[in-house]
């Protein structure tokens, strides 16, 4: 490590002692950055995080909609995000008047909304899913008439295991349109007796040809439990950090290099630092759609 590196973590380290903060990062980001954290995981593991915390200062090493979340579930705390240009593609796709207007053609309709999505549109939403529980999530509303946003290939995925029809927003995640189908059958050939996990936001026919479709937290699980030798992982490249840092005996080969997320890279150690010293960028909303969206939110945060 660059001496320079280690400098600034030991400044961060000062200034997190100092100012109580907790750095809670996502698994798709940097490895120096996930070697930092207080925390690592997927969407559902650190909303479940931020919402427990007794920090002050909560600094949130992702895209927008989650450090929006953990303001969401604690706005006692400061919420700072590191690159406040770190946005997601996906929640872009849809709007809170977009879905005020989806609603009016679909009366009666139950919203059920993926994280991946700005508080405006939680605030639209009756419940929220993350890639984790949306299909307990689902399951628990009954026969409901269901609006799925803004993940078509997510909303499908559900759909099949849930047999639960719904209306589907169309959606998607960039990153994960990368992850083919024939790059996964492909490797499976080069490496027989390794699993295959893909995400849940990839299309159906890489889905279809996984052995497993699994949120990241799931992937982290499933590969310390299972006893397979290695692992194809279909989902942004980030996660492979984790995974070989703590399953170091397991082999783990990516579907593709190309599944990168820009956004999810634009955080580095400087930025968190800069960060912590300026008390910069904080997280705020206006507190009637962070009320409307915190429902949501709970709603989901109580299905186990």
């Amino acid at each position: 490590m660059a001496v320079k590196d280690v400098e600034i973590i030991n400044e961060i380290s000062r200034l997190k002692k100092q100012k109580n903060a907790v750095i809670l990062v996502h698994n798709y980001q940097r490895p120096e950055v996930q070697d930092i954290a207080d925390f690592t995981g997927d969407s559902l593991e650190l909303s479940q995080q931020a919402a427990k915390t007794t920090a002050d200062v909560i600094v949130f090493c992702g895209v927008n909609f989650m450090a929006e979340t953990a303001y969401i579930v604690n706005s006692q705390r400061n919420v700072l995000m590191p690159d406040i240009e770190s946005g997601c593609p996906m929640a872009d796709m849809i709007t809170a008047e977009a879905l005020i207007a989806k609603k009016k053609e679909l009366p009666g309709v139950m919203v059920v909304c993926y994280v991946n999505s700005t508080a405006a549109v939680k605030a639209e939403s009756d419940i929220c899913c993350t890639s984790g529980n949306a299909v307990k999530v689902v399951q628990s509303l009954g026969n409901k008439e269901i609006l799925f946003v803004p993940d078509q290939y997510l909303g499908q995925w559900v759909e099949e295991k849930t047999g639960h029809k719904m209306h589907l927003w169309p959606g998607y995640c960039p990153t994960h349109m990368k992850v083919l189908p024939e790059d996964i059958l492909n490797l499976k050939k080069k490496y027989p007796g390794y699993v295959a996990m893909v995400h849940p936001e990839c299309r159906p026919d890489a889905k279809s040809a996984a052995d497993e479709v699994l949120s990241t937290g799931q992937m982290m699980r499933y590969a310390r439990d299972s006893n397979a030798p290695g692992f194809i992982i279909g989902t942004e490249t980030g996660i492979l950090h984790r995974l070989k840092k703590e399953n170091p005996a397991k082999y783990f080969v990516p579907v593709t290099d190309k599944a990168v997320c820009p956004n999810m890279k634009r955080i580095t150690l400087e930025k968190v630092l800069w960060s912590l010293q300026d008390m910069k960028h904080q997280i705020i909303m206006p507190e009637d759609i962070r009320v409307r969206a915190l429902n949501s939110v709970r709603r989901m945060l109580a299905i186990h």
